[in-house]
């Protein structure tokens, strides 16, 4: 049977029920290369080396602080050129003996790495923070299609398998899990929760924020087919990486076929299997999470949130049925959370929600030893 594909006018309905206002995801590492590559003397910035399916592009460089420094690589997993935010600790060079916990953040649809300089807290004295591309529409996993206007796409691949392992190659950090997190934001809420589901061994502690982590809503599936045909609307302004959340949106990257990342979203004949498989909320793959740290944080003031804050609770009633803990945090309309924040889905909510994260996570680092 030939699979089910939504049409242009379709994304757009979907998106609409989303919005309100109309259209708006493992192979074994390489073998280490000798060479190693010094991205920045002037800066003190560490010598990284090439590897794990890795290869840095020195020149693309950017140092914006000696704790503060962009890499760029290139993958036989992706097409294109990509960028690796990394977040030093402060003590990181004074103390060389010493070895870090790390939290990997996972930008929003529409978003880059640079989104990460709207969340002040992420950058800790207490761990190191790494930002990976996730694409403007990556969703964090590998696309079914390879072959779309956006190339090689196997971001799970690029994250799980090849940035990992390289960070860890090439700086000072604790490599167990209770001292490794994953976060993220709007699509990289997704991706937060289903990094830590498909690698429990890797990721004792995640935390989505406005996550659109529960894909039996149709509003959910409807996001991502938003994205995958470019259809950017209200949901892609909601999502810009500016710091406030709106401001001019760069979209989401060329159209792709609506069935480009998991396949077709329709529920017959089980067409939907993939989009049932990754599904955050589902509790098969909930019950991967009895031994990680979970946190849920969420307005409910928007066409958007609206969607996310019933998903959040799905997701925590389902891990509490399960006997799994989990800490929701439903700010409502924001006046709980902080004056910036309106209960939105934008960095005027998320910043503050990671000022309260942040310290948290330190502390369960520092019980683990």
């Amino acid at each position: 049977m030939t699979p089910l594909r939504l049409t242009v006018l379709g994304a757009a309905l979907a998106l609409a029920a989303l919005t309100g206002t109309g259209a708006a995801t493992a192979a074994a590492p390489a073998v280490a290369s000798p060479a190693a590559v010094a991205v920045s003397t002037a800066a003190a910035v560490p010598l990284f080396t090439d590897g794990y399916g890795l290869t840095l592009v020195p020149e693309d460089t950017e140092v914006h602080s000696p704790t503060d420094f962009t890499l760029t690589v290139t993958t036989k997993q992706l097409s294109g050129k990509h960028k690796i935010r990394i977040l030093l600790p402060a003590g990181y060079d004074a103390d060389p003996d010493r070895r870090w916990p790390v939290t990997y953040f996972l930008h929003g649809g529409g978003g880059n790495v640079n989104d990460v300089a709207a969340a002040p807290a992420l950058h800790s004295d207490s761990m190191i923070t790494v930002v990976p591309d996730g694409g403007l529409k990556g969703w964090y996993v590998n696309w079914l299609m390879q072959n779309t206007a956006e190339g090689a796409a196997n971001w799970e691949t690029f994250h799980l398998t090849q940035v990992v392992p390289f960070i860890e190659a090439n700086l000072r950090t604790r490599t167990d899990r209770a001292h490794r997190a994953v976060v993220g934001l709007s699509m990289g809420g997704f991706g937060a929760l289903h990094y830590a589901q498909t690698r429990p061994d890797l990721f004792g502690h995640a935390a989505a924020l406005s996550g659109g982590i529960d894909f039996g809503k149709w509003e959910i599936r409807g996001a991502v087919l938003a994205t995958e045909l470019n259809l950017s609307g209200a949901w892609c302004a909601a999502s810009s990486s500016s710091g406030s959340g709106g401001g001019t949106c760069v979209g989401h990257g060329p159209y792709v076929d609506s069935d480009a990342i998991f396949g077709s979203p329709y529920p017959v004949f089980n067409a939907d299997r993939v989009w049932k498989a990754v599904d955050p909320a589902a509790p098969a793959n909930l019950a991967k999470l009895s031994n990680t740290g979970i946190t849920l944080y969420t307005g409910n003031n928007d066409l958007i949130d609206v969607h996310t804050a019933a998903a959040s609770k799905t997701v925590h009633d389902r891990l509490g049925q399960l006997g799994i803990p989990s800490r929701l945090v439903d700010y409502g309309n924001g006046a709980s959370l902080a004056p910036s924040c309106n209960g939105g889905h934008n960095y005027g909510c998320w910043a503050p929600a990671f000022a309260d994260y942040v310290p948290r996570l330190e502390a369960a680092f520092a019980t683990a030893g």
